[in-house]
Formats: structure tokens, C-alpha cells, sequence
């Protein structure tokens, strides 16, 4: 199956390819579900080496934000865009230009900043488009509080899985330490935890080994630290069949986006290997709860209160895991789509009503 004829199969409503000459953007943006709002999610920077592989990174990016929106309650459907190109090279043009293509599509689309996109980034999709989140003044950066949410995501594994409330002594291996996975270092270290960290900047591992004492692994090996707990908080994929036989880690938990290379058979084989998984698109909604805040007026508290509720989401979702014997990810993804279901047929209801009125009247 072409990526071309995911679109379907994955139940996308809309996906759009865009290209500007002028300034060299080239990007594709994908609108996944709008059923419970408008689809909010961010736009990602990366140098994919083809178009098929950055159409089938936004497909999955998106189809996951319209279940961390509704596993985490909000009020928005699933959304992503990514940027195909080398974020060292970027343009104010550039941006500008992917605000006009986001503003086509008359708010369906909300975008923010993901990987290697930042806040003055947005600033400049700004200029062209009310449909922007994560500005500066307003929500900014929202690694702060993904890290957070997903900090109190560890402590709810860690409590279930290994019955311990605390995390003092758990040894956590981070792999990635970009804005989220060196915040979440941070709140680690602080709640007593002891950190293994691997990067592919020696920079920020050197970083995190001066602040925090951290032992240092291999990037392409850190997944196999005798540790309790395998934090990826890098690109997607890191869970497959390579990886799982060489954890030692009895919990992954962290910030990154696809973990599972195919979550129907990964899911399940960590289950049966009795390696807690904490869902990512439910583990990292802090950042998307963050922006989310802004639309509303942003409070700072309220986004981090709201963050917090990640601890007892997941709570659930291992329950709900424990109790129908089924993996993790299934359980998260039963609770997403009982609520997208609900509200679907709630607005059929209402359409139905309308339809009714109007032909009544006419």
C-alpha cells in the first residue's frame, strides 16, 4: 500500500501538499478528524529524505493528535504539518509563506511549533494567519510543559507498575535532549531520580552530566541501560523488533511521537513481555494542552493543572489495559474513540434536527 492510499485508510478528512518557488517551502499539511474542533497541531521541520516519507510521518503525526486531543478532553480534532527541508536553513519568507497556506484553510487547521520550529517562527506564520498557537507573550514555548506532563506520566507507571509513589533511586534512561527531554531531565532530577542521557549533540549530553551527574550511553544503544524506566524523547520508531529484546527497562514512558514502529504488533509484544507502555500521544499532551490554553485566554497555571490530569489519563488507560487484558495502546485508543464517537453523533443529531426544522418551515 502507497502512503498515497493511507489518506483513506487512516480516515483523514483533508491533506494538503504546498509549494512556494519563491521561497523554496515545500510542505504538506494534514487534517486527520474535526469532529470534536478544529484540527490543532504542530508543524515540524526536517530534511525527510523523500516526499513519501514525510507524507507518511504527518499521516501518523496527525491521526495522533486527534487522540491525544480527545484522550486529554479537549475541544479540537487532530492536525499536524510538517516542512520538508534543513531547519538550518530557514527564511522569515519561508514561514510567512506556509501562514498563507495555513490560512486557506479557514481555521480548520491550527498550527504551532514542533521540532526545530520555534516561537519566532510562529511569529512570522502570524503575519499571515490567525491560526497560529505558541506565540511570544502568549503560551510560547510548550517543551516546558510536555516535559511536565510527561514527568507526572512516568509517576503514574512507576506507581503501577513498580507500586512505588516515589521516584526517588529509579533509574530513567532519556534519549534525546532537546527542549523536552532536558526539562523532563530536570524534573527528574529534582523528584530524586538517577539519569542515563544520550544525544547527538555531545553539547547537551555534557550538559546534562554537569547539572544533573548523569551517566552518559551511546545514542543508538541507551535503550538497552539497565534502568526501570526507557524515556524516548527523540524521533518515532525507537520501539521495534531490534530494540524490545534488548530492554531491560520493565516501564517506556516519554515525550516522543511514534515510539511504536508498528503499534499492532509492538504494542502487544511489550505487553506480553510485561513492559509497561506508557501511550506517547497520551503521555506527551502537555505541549498540546499548553496551546490549547491560549485559545481560550492563557493562564499558565491552568495549562499546568490541566497537564497534571496526564497522571490519572493514564491511570486509567492501565486499568483499562489490565482489565480487558489488551496493550496499552488499544486501551488508549478505546477511551479516544468512545469520546470522538460521542460527540459524532451528537452532531448528526443536531444536523439531523436542522434538516428537519428547515424542511418543516419550507
Amino acid at each position: 500500500m502507497s502512503n498515497i492510499e493511507l489518506i483513506p485508510t487512516m480516515g483523514h478528512e483533508q491533506v494538503v501538499f504546498c509549494n512556494d518557488a519563491s521561497t523554496g517551502l515545500r510542505a504538506i499539511i494534514a487534517i486527520h478528524n474535526t469532529v470534536l474542533g478544529p484540527a490543532l497541531g504542530g508543524t515540524r521541520m526536517w530534511p525527510y529524505a523523500s516526499d513519501e516519507e514525510a507524507l507518511k510521518d504527518v499521516l501518523r503525526l496527525s491521526r495522533g493528535m486527534t487522540y491525544k486531543a480527545a484522550v486529554a478532553g479537549l475541544t479540537l480534532g487532530g492536525g499536524k504539518a510538517v516542512i520538508i527541508g534543513d531547519p538550518k536553513i530557514k527564511t522569515p519568507e519561508l514561514f510567512q509563506a506556509f501562514g498563507r497556506f495555513v490560512e486557506t484553510l479557514g481555521g480548520r487547521y491550527i498550527t504551532a511549533e514542533d521540532v526545530n520550529i520555534k516561537p519566532e517562527d510562529m511569529e512570522n506564520v502570524r503575519k499571515e494567519t490567525e491560526a497560529v498557537t505558541g506565540l511570544l507573550g502568549k503560551s510560547g514555548d510548550p517543551s516546558p510543559v510536555t516535559a511536565m506532563g510527561t514527568f507526572v506520566g512516568i509517576k503514574a507507571a512507576v506507581k503501577h507498575q513498580l507500586g512505588k509513589d516515589s521516584l526517588e533511586g529509579i533509574r530513567v534512561a532519556v534519549q534525546g535532549l532537546g527542549a523536552v527531554g532536558s526539562n523532563l531531565c530536570e524534573d527528574l532530577h529534582q523528584a530524586g531520580a538517577k539519569l542515563v542521557v544520550a544525544d547527538i549533540k555531545p553539547e547537551k549530553v555534557n550538559q546534562m552530566v554537569e547539572r544533573f551527574n548523569a551517566k552518559v550511553a551511546d545514542v543508538t544503544d541507551i535503550h538497552a541501560s539497565d534502568v526501570d524506566v526507557f524515556a524516548p524523547c527523540a524521533l518515532g520508531a525507537i520501539i521495534n523488533d531490534k530494540t524490545i529484546p534488548e530492554l531491560k527497562a520493565t516501564i517506556v514512558a516519554g515525550a516522543a511521537n511514534n515510539q511504536l514502529q508498528n503499534e499492532d504488533v509492538h504494542g502487544k509484544v511489550l505487553k506480553d513481555k510485561n513492559i509497561l507502555y506508557a501511550p506517547d500521544y497520551v503521555i506527551n499532551a502537555g505541549g498540546l494542552i499548553n496551546v490549547y490554553n491560549e485559545l481560550t485566554g492563557y493562564d499558565a497555571v491552568k495549562a499546568k493543572a490541566k497537564a497534571a490530569e496526564i497522571y490519572n489519563t493514564l491511570t486509567e488507560v492501565f486499568q483499562t489495559s489490565a482489565e480487558k487484558n489488551i496493550p496499552t495502546h488499544e486501551a488508549s485508543d478505546t477511551i479516544a474513540e468512545k469520546r470522538i464517537a460521542a460527540a459524532d453523533q451528537s452532531l448528526r443529531l443536531k444536523q439531523s434536527y436542522y434538516k428537519a426544522d428547515w424542511v418543516k418551515r419550507n
